[in-house]
């Protein structure tokens, strides 16, 4: 990526909060503080484990939660308040989402044609029929379908093609910025690297950011330009790829690194997991600050533990 691109992120996420009241005596604190940015055409990945507030933090973006508190900013637009309704309209063209589960997320009752259309139907982004059944016919062969697709039900798919479908919804608005919420975690193995693979090819044809949710490290390391590591709904460290992959300098980025299984046999026999848990580390993760470590790697720590760390890596 071109310095020239860095210069304003396209998404600007400060202090994000997210809580949900379960009872009058009971909040779930989803979301802890979170802030972190994306530039035009880059992809921002965003892993931890089930649990960690990866898909709050994507619908929050998004506006599919309204947050708890902290500010959101969207190509020099405000959205974490009440929006207008040329906002609104704005913010649903621009930005989009690629949901986990694709069978889930399509309509059984319509047409795939209607599905992918159906953006177009509600901002009226097209002069005549034939004109909205070529811009669908150009987005299916953009993503690997063909045209007499458009006539099928989701049930007539397989998962990857269904992903397809759901990459082609969010693609016809020719947003900015699209969510894919662990949108290959329900795939076959070989069907995630063609989805992948899409991704990146349509990335570099249209310049789409992404906010790139997932578990998989590997998938991560793989499309991500920088990755944020989050943990109890608090973003412990963000990075370039090879900064985070290269120098993780939290321990509970050091687990997850650890964790990943080498396909080298010799490599892997001597393989040893790190094990970090939260209730017995003597981290406090409300009492974290972020600490530049180089470049724009940031880690969320107090002073004491990020000197200790330190001095960890350097011996290392």
């Amino acid at each position: 990526m071109n310095e020239t691109e860095r210069k304003e992120p396209l998404l600007k996420v400060e202090g994000l909060k997210q809580h949900f009241r379960v009872s009058s005596t009971f909040t779930v604190k989803a979301v802890e503080d979170v802030s972190f940015q994306i530039f035009p055409g880059e992809t921002y990945g965003l892993v931890g484990e089930s649990g960690s507030g990866k898909s709050t933090i994507g619908r929050s973006v998004i506006r599919l939660y309204d947050p708890t508190a902290g500010k959101i900013s969207f190509d020099g637009m405000d959205i974490s308040g009440s929006m207008g309704k040329k906002d609104t309209a704005r913010l649903r063209t621009q930005m989009q989402m690629i949901f986990q589960d694709p069978m889930a997320s399509l309509n059984p009752r319509k047409k795939v044609g209607d599905i992918i259309g159906e953006g177009l139907d509600i901002h009226h982004s097209y002069t005549s029929h034939a004109d909205r059944q070529e811009q669908i016919h150009n987005i299916l062969a953009k993503v690997g379908l063909a045209p007499e697709h458009a006539d099928r039900y989701p049930h007539q798919f397989s998962g990857g093609q269904r992903q397809r479908v759901g990459i082609a919804r969010a693609l016809i608005m020719n947003p900015k910025l699209i969510i894919a919420d662990e949108c290959i975690s329900a795939l076959d193995v070989s069907i995630q690297a063609q989805v992948v693979n899409l991704m990146k090819d349509i990335q570099k044809e249209t310049g789409t950011a992404y906010l790139f949710i997932a578990h998989d490290l590997a998938m991560v390391k793989y499309i991500s330009d920088r990755i944020g590591v989050l943990h109890l709904g608090h973003l412990l460290e963000t990075g370039t790829t090879e900064e985070i992959f290269r120098n993780p300098i939290h321990p509970y980025t050091r687990s997850l690194l650890s964790a990943i299984p080498s396909p080298n046999p010799v490599v892997e026999k001597k393989r040893k997991a790190e094990v970090y848990d939260y209730r017995t580390s003597g981290i406090n993760y409300d009492e974290g600050t972020q600490h530049l470590v180089e470049g724009i790697h940031y880690v969320s720590c107090t002073d004491q533990e990020f000197a200790a760390w330190s001095t960890e890596s350097e011996k290392a």
